[in-house]
């Protein structure tokens, strides 16, 4: 994001983290050196355009930003009453910051450090990426290989989609698939094979000439990687990224988070900078696109390598060719909204922008509304990168952090107030998140419900499975979900055949509908639910009587 662009939804999680940023070495391609100008050319004059914009920083103007982290760090903490952020900064292969800021959980003394592991959310994708740039370059499969090559099971709603769709088409979200397809089943508790199994019923978009970002979607394209080499997908991160760099306190497995003794732990905003450990993010079904948990330490480590062109201490650990085609564009994500405006892209788990200068920028958020906001900006031409994680609820927070360090950085000062700024731009998002009809507002005249016998039975979906809707405490409920772990919500009524219900998960958003259909007063025959109703596949139908 650049100070002019303009943030996608919240839902999307596409906060692009990349502000500021900058461009590539001033060097012609393969060459060490810069162009000689040959003798025709005039004094002062290029033999032709620089093909890459020279570095404008330097270590002075980089360290000016690094001292003043801490402050805006302390005071954007003070400000919002998050509880806990970790912050590392590379430059020139160097580490030359890591910072823990505040307690890993409210009400407990400990701690976050750079060594304390945080849920990342979709800043996974990136780091999916380069696991799966390791396999390209092992010449395992090509990013232009139809996925279905090596996961025969993969289906999506068009046969010659699903028999085209490649890696890089999954990767930079141009499937057609629409945004928050089969996030819905992940909520209610879904596997990843019962989600992935099920994606073909969601309705598609134009094939790569539309941009809707997938989680499940980009998730398919990592499973596929893992079953092409043959083993499941954690092993592979583990095997291609995070042994070779030591990352040790990261993996793509919730147990792996949940068990280590230095976390942090999810929190949401209860009132007045007031937070709250209220709830658990199970990820392991969309692990490669928001698995991931990892230390600031070890994120500091990936950056070497991102910015490395794929070395880490000086050794080849993943293909150059194949690590560079994760960061140019694949699909446009924003399109420019005027002629002299500038538009954004998607790479392979990557934002990419451009700045004034023509520099690349590259960047990633990562936003659990139940607990986790964070963020990845890299400048490629300037060899500078930072990681902010938190452990509350997005608001901006890690964007802002990262947005003033590169401001900064480039300015000598910030020249915008970047937490307001981008506070006030999730804020929009919250409001445009709300539901359509708002259900804790019923009329004053409701027309009576039926008989809870008009409700109570078992009805099908294809897509969600069955659903049982049953009398309970004198009123209605109803249970969903997968065999092993249903969820019961309790129904109350709206007016006529319509009843209200909680929303749960990553996703909910308040109060949904319940609306039953049927002739006359006898039994309801079919029930949408509104929230669950999204892509038109929320309507469940009664079996028998």
């Amino acid at each position: 994001m650049t100070s002019g662009s303009v943030f996608p939804t919240r839902r999307t999680l596409l906060k692009t983290a990349g502000i500021g940023a900058a461009g590539v070495p001033f060097l012609t391609a393969g060459s060490a050196t810069p162009p000689q100008r040959p003798a025709s050319v005039p004094a002062g004059l290029l033999p032709a355009p620089p093909g890459q914009v020279p570095p404008l920083l330097d270590r002075a103007k980089v360290d000016r930003a690094v001292a003043r982290l801490d402050g805006f760090v302390e005071g954007a903490m003070a400000q919002t009453g998050l509880p806990g952020m970790a912050v590392a900064v590379v430059y020139r292969d160097e580490v030359l910051y890591a910072k823990g800021f505040g307690v890993k959980e409210v009400g407990t003394p400990g701690k976050v450090t750079p060594d304390t592991v945080f849920q990342v959310a979709s800043v996974s994708k990136p780091l999916a990426s380069t696991v799966i740039a390791g396999a390209v370059g092992q010449r395992a499969f090509a990013w232009t290989d139809p996925v279905i090559k090596y996961n025969e099971d993969f289906a999506l709603n068009d046969g010659y989609v699903t028999r085209n769709a490649t890696f890089a088409d999954l990767l930079s979200h141009r499937s057609g698939l629409q945004t928050g397809a089969g996030d819905l089943l992940e909520d209610l508790g879904f596997d990843r094979e019962y989600i992935l199994s099920h994606l073909h019923q969601e309705p598609l978009d134009a094939f790569r000439s539309s941009y809707h970002y997938s989680n499940f979607g980009f998730t398919e394209a990592g499973q596929a990687a893992a079953d092409a080499m043959g083993t499941a997908w954690e092993e592979l991160a583990d095997r291609i990224l995070f042994s070779r760099l030591r990352m040790s306190s990261s993996s793509y497995r919730l147990a792996d988070y949940e068990k280590a003794s230095d976390r942090a732990v999810l929190h949401v905003p209860v009132g007045d900078r007031q937070w709250a450990a209220k709830y658990r993010r199970d990820t392991d079904a969309e692990a490669p696109a928001g698995g991931a948990s990892s230390t600031v330490r070890d994120l500091a480590q990936w950056l070497r390598l991102q910015l490395g062109n794929g070395t880490y201490g000086g050794a080849p650990v993943i293909d150059a060719a194949a690590l560079q085609t994760t960061h140019v564009p694949h699909s446009v994500s924003g399109p420019a909204s005027a002629p002299a405006a500038r538009s954004r892209f998607y790479g392979l788990g990557w934002n990419v922008s451009y700045d004034d200068e023509g520099r690349v920028q590259l960047g990633h958020s990562g936003a659990f509304n139940l607990g986790a906001g964070t963020a990845v900006s890299m400048l490629p031409g300037e060899q500078l990168a930072i990681v902010a994680l938190t452990n509350g609820r997005p608001q901006g927070i890690p964007e802002a952090v990262n947005a003033d360090f590169m401001d900064t950085a480039q300015n000598g000062a910030p020249t915008v107030d970047w937490l307001t700024f981008i506070a006030g731009i999730f804020k929009q998002q919250d409001e445009a998140d709300k539901p359509d009809v708002d259900y804790t507002k019923v009329p004053p005249n409701p027309a009576q419900a039926g008989p809870n016998r008009r409700y109570t039975g078992t009805y099908g979906n294809s897509y969600y499975g069955p659903m049982v809707v049953f009398e309970a405490d004198g009123g209605l409920a109803m249970r969903m979900g997968p065999e092993n772990r249903q969820t019961t919500f309790a129904l109350t009524h709206f007016d006529g055949d319509t009843f209200s219900f909680e929303s749960i998960g990553e996703n909910g958003n308040g109060l949904a509908g319940a609306i039953f259909a049927g002739p006359g007063r006898g039994p309801a025959q079919q029930v949408t639910l509104d929230f669950y109703n999204r892509t038109g596949l929320g309507t469940f139908t009664r079996r028998g009587r």
